[in-house]
């Protein structure tokens, strides 16, 4: 501004009075400022669009950011292709099929599970002498899991007592004992999945009788075990 006022006074002394200093000054700045317009034409548009375009990209930002800082969870992508959906329904419908396979309750039920067969009669071996005489004496017990349908009396302090004096089984404390039917264990021998078996040792038995008051309460432990009282509770 000091230059067009210099301008302008060495105007009025070089041409005279009539001269005005402040309307030569602003008919220069009007001269520059349509100058500057025919130099760039389209400022005034580009400077229309920030005003415009930020607020838009501004009111979305919110959205897409502050989710992902908030949540810890990703969001999901919109379009994922439909392929990896299937990938995890097989995995889920495998797993489902396992469990409904090993929810399945244990039969026991028919001529096998019926109390009148236990009588005084009747042969009984140790547990742990079946699963050796079938082979499994390397696994303790295993006998109990891969025939979970089989009848088994868990012997109390009074039946492992008798069972001692008798030599039938060593003093074993506080341990378990079980009682198996002879018959079952000869049944499982002769089955497909036991008779071609080099492993069966069947003289590991050491079958045995018992007294009918044992008789009784196995046939209470029968009949409390049977799948038919299962299904009425």
């Amino acid at each position: 501004m000091k230059f067009f006022e210099k301008a302008a006074s060495n105007v009025k002394e070089n041409v005279g009075v009539d001269v005005q200093p402040e309307q030569l000054i602003r008919d220069a700045c009007r001269n520059c400022l349509e100058h500057a317009k025919q130099l760039f034409p389209g400022t005034e548009k580009t400077a229309l669009k920030p005003s415009v375009d930020p607020t838009v990209k501004r009111a979305r930002q919110p959205d897409d950011t502050s989710g992902q800082r908030d949540s810890p969870i990703p969001k999901k992508r919109k379009g994922r292709p439909p392929g990896t959906v299937v990938q995890y329904d097989r995995p889920a419908s495998y797993s489902t099929a396992a469990k409904l396979k090993i929810s399945e309750p244990i039969k026991r039920e028919g001529p096998k599970w019926d109390p009148s067969r236990l009588t005084e009669s009747s042969t009984f071996v140790l547990g742990s002498r079946a699963n050796k005489a079938l082979g499994m004496g390397g696994t303790r017990g295993r006998i109990y899991i891969k025939h979970a349908e089989l009848f088994k009396y868990a012997a109390d302090a009074q039946d492992k007592h008798w069972l001692s004096e008798r030599q039938h089984m060593r003093a074993t404390g506080g341990k378990m004992a079980y009682l198996l039917i002879e018959e079952d264990i000869l049944d499982l021998a002769r089955s497909e999945d036991y008779k071609d078996c080099p492993d069966l040792k069947l003289d590991e038995l050491k079958s045995f009788l018992v007294p009918i008051w044992m008789v009784e309460k196995m046939q209470k432990a029968m009949e409390a075990q049977k799948t038919e009282n299962d299904l009425a509770v």
